[in-house]
């Protein structure tokens, strides 16, 4: 076998700039969003086509397989592979031409789908596919699976919307495809006795090809072959659509585009179940739908208990849904179209959905059906691998039953969801697959899985592609003509069996590689408790699944991942730290546990700023997981530098507090923040704050503030304030504004008489043992606070959030949990003052607000009380998604500064400089307004200066 350094010097020989056989990359390209693992022996990340023509050249002289990977968002294991994995998502994506005189555009294999729809939209166009996997999907992985998404029933599937390819053969010949698509005649240019060979093949076999082949719109497992039958012009362009890199490997793509209706309009129509609407879906086509999507009461309840009820809209009454989509060509038109919608199909309830963000908002939940359905009903995890068939529309609700019933004789449970007008059910289901027999079990269910399918009519994969998990299958729906004709393909096309072996043709059984059974137990004892995982680590960090939402871009309402956004590597998003903590579970290719260089180099971008614990659909919380790795790789060893200067930092506070002026004084003189700063680990290009001379439980002592919960709780509406380090020593003019506007609301505020701290800086920087010392003494202290009903008011957002989400994990007693559950923002309080009829918002009508929530207030509590409130004020209000890229001690420690800036750069600082001088720049974060002030001109403020009218600065 080839080494690793003979391979990538071969590659780097041929002209490959950028080839990795580090530990690293291996694990994190070991597996996609399937459910399987497959090492490869090298990633390649092309910049241009040469350099996959020189891999595909080195692979040949080697014998080294090659698989092509766009996104890496395959759910069946179509992105993995044992030999030389091309990633084209990192250099090749660019939107090369975009021509809306024929409605086409060339893009790059590494397109991302949002990037072409967005130069499309600038000529008023679009490109009509659209996977939930939009905003990170590459156009080169859509060509792979032949990808359909959501308005597949208006648009249809990716092989319906290709003009044309350019693409190398394993043996380093170039094709040109034409299909058929735009009307003129399909052509293959390269090879014309690969032409001849596909010709005869279908000339022989033209009864099969006929009538096994595209039997309904849905049927994408195995090749495409219906599109070699003379009387479809011998299209092998669009055959070569879906055949998942098995046959060639696409570098550039003509693709067609459409033109968006003048207007659209959403018609939810309620069903007792999910088969009643399964049994209708098929009728929706023909009047008129678009898009016509299933979801029921199980994905709903799951959004609901994991985000709260602000999460989920207006709903009509019922336990299903179909989302229908109408175009018309005004509002009035498509209005009428989703009215009759509603008359004529049977249904229980319904909902004509006019208002675009309540439509948003619905879509979004079917988008992220693929995360949310990664647990189950009965909160186990759920797997992919059974996740895309399809039946003709006409017998889905029977097979809806089936299914059902199916599951129910193998005890296994799932979210169904899926795009119901075309026949397609999507579904993860719980498959035990940390039991001694579970691989067992698992090739029962889809073995039984399939027979139903093929019973109905069906395709194993409607969307996503055989891969692993189905190519061992196809024999239960193909006869045996069919399936030694998808070998005869396979070889004309790829002799050496060189492309993605192991897929559609000679595959593994569907239970080799599967990735879960072959991850370790932790034996150390956690620190933190994970109560959602059953205390397993393991369990915890498999949750991501790998959909890649953590690659897309940002948008006004999310946060992840802010360093993925930043650098554009896969080792800095969640997925690449989700897959490197899981090889490290693995122990064969990051073999250092805890304390391996790999993990460490692969959370250290980790902002801490806890998106993905509500960005993310499928609930990872790598905040938490770093502070995790963190504990257990330096408990009782030496430290980062800034592990104690900034992990330390209230402790610091309280002792700068005797003497303000002097420390001031000193912090200020030339040339100590060059000398001294780095031997703290901080970069000597951040700003040190000042020290307030007068702390705020000082001044709250002086007003008589400090009280106990029983002397409070004969008071007007009691709150008992929660003073952190950063209001106390460095802003209490924050937390006297929050007096102010709170007995202005008619509430009490005390301070109880501990001095109390959340931890935050030792958990950012894995003190894990402190933290919970720390905790457990705050919890302690406020639990007759919380025990008397009395809320409990954070001002600082991250201590707020501390106390909210790591309190009842770190300290699992009934007390903390209490506590936890008694924490509240500011806003939360005077919403229910208001609610309550006892305080008006002021009125700041014509003032303009840029919002930039603190991360872990978006993640843990949730902005939307915050944006309710500002509403209410009638600010003019821009909220920024995002991070503002300091996120407590991460933008100080040296290392982090150019990257701390990029992430400012991604929304805060464009949305500052676009804004009036007047506008006020709203931030709760001491660490955003830190950022704000280090890399602008203006200030930031917090919600209650705001309301307060400034007048406690």
């Amino acid at each position: 076998m080839t080494s690793s350094t003979l391979l990538t010097e071969a590659l780097h020989r041929e002209g490959v700039s950028d080839a990795r056989t580090d530990a690293l990359t291996i694990g994190m390209y070991a597996t996609d969003a399937g459910i399987y693992r497959v090492p490869p022996r090298a990633v390649v990340f092309p910049r241009h086509t040469d350099e996959i023509a020189a891999t595909l050249s080195v692979a040949r002289e080697l014998g080294i397989p090659v698989t092509a990977r766009g996104a890496g968002t395959s759910c069946a294991g179509n992105a993995v592979g044992p030999g030389i994995v091309i990633d084209t998502a990192r250099h090749l994506g660019r939107v090369l031409e975009v021509d809306p005189d024929s409605a086409t555009a060339v893009v790059e294999a590494g397109t991302v789908h949002a990037s072409l729809q967005a130069r499309a939209r600038e000529v008023g166009l679009r490109f009509g596919p659209d996977p939930s996997s939009h905003s990170r999907c590459t156009v080169g992985g859509m060509i792979g699976n032949n990808a359909c998404g959501n308005r597949a029933l208006g648009y249809g599937r990716t092989s319906d919307n290709i003009v044309g390819m350019e693409l190398l053969t394993a043996a380093g010949t170039h094709l040109t495809a034409t299909t058929g698509v735009a009307g003129g005649p399909p052509s293959l240019v390269g090879d014309d006795a690969l032409v001849a060979r596909l010709t005869q093949l279908a000339d022989d076999h033209l009864d099969t090809v006929r009538t096994r082949f595209g039997t309904f719109g849905r049927q994408v497992s195995g090749y495409a072959l219906e599109h070699l039958a003379p009387e479809r012009g011998r299209d092998i362009g669009r055959m070569l659509v879906g055949s998942e890199g098995t046959l060639a490997l696409v570098t550039q793509a003509r693709v067609r585009l459409v033109t968006d209706p003048p207007a659209t309009c959403l018609a939810v129509l309620g069903f007792p179940d999910i088969y009643a609407a399964g049994d209708v879906a098929h009728l929706l086509k023909g009047l008129g739908a678009v898009a016509a999507e299933g979801i029921d009461s199980r994905i709903v309840d799951i959004l609901r208990s994991r985000r709260g009820d602000h999460a989920v809209p207006e709903l009509p009454r019922g336990a299903a849904w179909l989302l229908v989509e109408v175009p018309g060509e005004d509002d009035a038109a498509a209005r009428a179209a989703a009215e009759r919608v509603c008359r004529e199909i049977e249904h229980t309830d319904s909902l004509v959905v006019t208002d675009p963000a309540h439509a948003r908002t619905l879509w979004k939940i079917r988008e992220d059906g693929a995360g949310l359905s990664s647990r189950s009903p009965r909160d186990r995890p759920a797997h992919a691998g059974w996740e895309d068939a399809a039946v003709p529309p006409a017998r889905l609700g029977d097979y809806l039953r089936a299914f059902d019933a199916l599951l129910e004789e193998h005890d296994v449970q799932g979210l169904p969801y899926g795009h119901f007008g075309d026949g397609c059910l999507h579904i993860r289901l719980d498959v035990d697959l940390d039991a001694p027999d579970a691989t067992d079990r698992y090739r029962r269910l889809v073995e039984d899985a399939a027979d139903l399918v093929a019973a109905h009519g069906g395709s194993l994969s409607g969307e996503h592609g055989d891969g692993r998990a189905r190519s061992a299958l196809l024999p239960r729906m193909y006869d045996a003509e069919a399936m030694g004709l998808f070998a005869a393909v396979k070889h004309a096309f790829d002799p050496t069996n060189l492309l993605n072996p192991g897929i559609l043709v000679d595959p593994a059984p569907v239970d080799a590689d599967i990735r879960i059974p072959a991850a370790r137990k932790v034996s150390l004892p956690l620190a933190f408790s994970y109560p959602e995982d059953e205390g397993d680590f393991s369990q915890a960090v498999h949750r991501c699944t790998g959909v890649g939402k953590c690659r897309a871009a940002g948008t006004s309402s999310t946060v992840m991942c802010p360093s993925y956004l930043a650098t554009g590597e896969e080792k800095d998003s969640t997925r690449g730290r989700a897959r490197a903590l899981q090889e490290m579970l693995n122990g064969t290719t990051i073999t250092g546990g805890w304390a391996s260089p790999e993990v460490h180099d692969a959370l250290d971008l980790c902002l801490s700023c806890k998106g993905c614990a509500s960005d993310c659909p499928t609930g990872i919380d790598m905040a938490t997981y770093k502070s995790e790795a963190l504990h257990q790789t330096y408990q009782g060893k030496l430290r980062p530098r800034s592990h104690y200067s900034l992990g330390r930092l209230p402790q610091m506070a309280r002792l700068a507090s005797r003497a303000p002026r002097l420390v001031n004084a000193m912090t200020s003189l030339p040339g100590l923040k060059r000398l001294t700063l780095p031997a703290a680990g901080v970069d000597p290009r951040r700003s040190i704050p000042s020290f307030a001379r007068t702390t705020f439980r000082s001044w709250a002592k002086d007003e008589g503030m400090i009280a106990s919960a029983a002397q409070a709780a004969g008071t007007d509406h009691p709150v008992a304030l929660f003073v952190d380090s950063f209001t106390d020593h460095f802003s209490p003019q924050v937390g006297r504004a929050t007096v102010a506007v709170l007995r202005e609301a008619g509430f009490t505020p005390f301070v109880p008489a501990e001095a109390l701290c959340c931890g935050l800086t030792y958990i950012s920087t894995g003190q894990l043992d402190a933290a919970k010392a720390t905790l457990d003494e705050a919890a302690r202290a406020l639990g007759p606070v919380v025990a008397a009903g009395i809320p409990v008011v954070g001002m600082e957002p991250s201590c707020t959030a501390a106390l909210r989400h790591d309190l009842p994990r770190l300290v699992p007693t009934p007390t903390a949990g209490r506590v936890a559950a008694g924490v509240r923002t500011v806003a939360e309080v005077l919403t229910s003052a208001i609610d309550e009829g006892r305080w008006s918002a002021p009125d700041l009508t014509g003032t303009e607000v840029i919002a930039q929530p603190h991360c872990h207030h978006h993640a843990v509590m949730s902005w939307a009380a915050d944006e309710a409130l500002l509403a209410r004020t009638g600010a003019t209000v821009t909220r920024l998604g995002g991070c503002c890229g300091l996120a407590g001690n991460f933008g100080v420690e040296l290392g982090h500064y150019e990257v701390s800036v990029k992430v400012a750069q991604q929304q805060l600082l464009p949305a500052i400089d676009a804004a009036s001088a007047d506008a006020v720049v709203l931030a709760d974060g001491f660490s955003c307004q830190t950022q704000i002030a280090d890399l602008s001109e203006r200030t930031g403020v917090h919600l209650v200066e705001l309301l307060a009218g400034g007048t406690y600065a």
